[in-house]
């Protein structure tokens, strides 16, 4: 119960920090095992078991390798590590997944089966958004319920209108401390789009978006060609933001926006 009890508050660490993890949870055994159903182990991206225990070298290399897996992927996998006789009667290899089962071989003499679940514990993804304007308000809000972690960045006297967000930023100004997986979207609407928009596409992010016409987007990159901005870094700004479903009011607006990073979020996740 104590290491249970450890596990979980490691857990809750690695998401306050946001830092991704996997956690192997041992659903089933056969046979002799050195660890039983039950027990847990917390796996980094690198492979370091921070916390707990499942099993020896029998089991280890296969749910690292699973658990690196998953946080690339973000899927969870079942793992189930067999002696080679029971995998020659089942007709499957090392390595090789079939119905969901990833197979492994367990080399250890102990010749016994153990089932292991590994399952990515992802941070929240981030979304930045700049502006106060409606389309802003109303995208907290729906992005908020999707499970995004909200920054902010609008003059300070704007910043009543998001109770909601997560954080807070004065100006129009990217934070430092971005990343590739991030998702920004420009919802200034006439109140500091050249500001925002130069700051948002010298920033690393994974969707980039302008919420406004095509023509005005046009021409606010042409501006910041002759700022010195490089072309090929407005090369991947969407404008109009979102999904083209004839989205009229703010609220249809920021729907098509959060409609739009989902899609990009999961893409490549779900296979029919």
């Amino acid at each position: 119960m104590p290491q249970h009890a450890d596990i979980l508050d490691l857990m809750n660490d690695y998401k306050a920090k946001g830092e991704p993890f996997a956690l192997a949870t041992v659903v089933r055994t056969v046979s002799v095992t050195a660890a039983k159903a039950g027990a847990k182990a917390v796996i980094l991206a690198d492979g370091t078991i921070t916390e707990g225990w499942i099993g020896g070298g029998c089991a280890r290399g296969a749910v690292l390798k699973a658990a690196r897996e998953a946080l690339a992927d973000g899927q969870s996998r079942l793992v189930s590590i067999q002696p080679d006789e029971q995998l020659s009667s089942h007709q499957v290899k090392p390595g090789e997944t079939r119905e969901g089962v990833v197979y492994a071989k367990n080399m250890c003499p102990s010749q016994g089966t153990m089932d292991v679940f590994v399952e990515p514990v992802l941070p929240r993804p981030n979304l930045l958004i700049c502006g106060a304007s409606p389309v802003a308000v109303a995208l907290v809000d729906l992005a908020r319920r999707m499970g995004f972690f909200i920054t902010i960045c609008a003059p300070v006297a704007d910043h009543a209108a998001f109770a909601e967000a997560d954080r807070l930023i004065d100006g129009y100004a990217v934070p430092a401390d971005g990343s590739e997986r991030d998702y920004l979207v420009i919802a200034t609407q006439g109140r500091g789009d050249s500001a925002a928009l130069k700051a948002a596409v010298q920033a690393p992010s994974k969707y980039l978006a302008f919420v406004g016409s095509r023509k005005k987007a046009a021409a606010l990159k042409a501006d910041l060609v002759e700022s010195g901005i490089p072309p090929a870094r407005l090369e991947t700004i969407r404008a109009p933001a979102g999904l083209d479903i004839g989205a009229i009011t703010p609220d249809e607006i920021a729907f098509s926006i959060v409609a739009e990073m989902i899609e990009i979020r999961r893409r490549g996740q779900r296979t029919l």
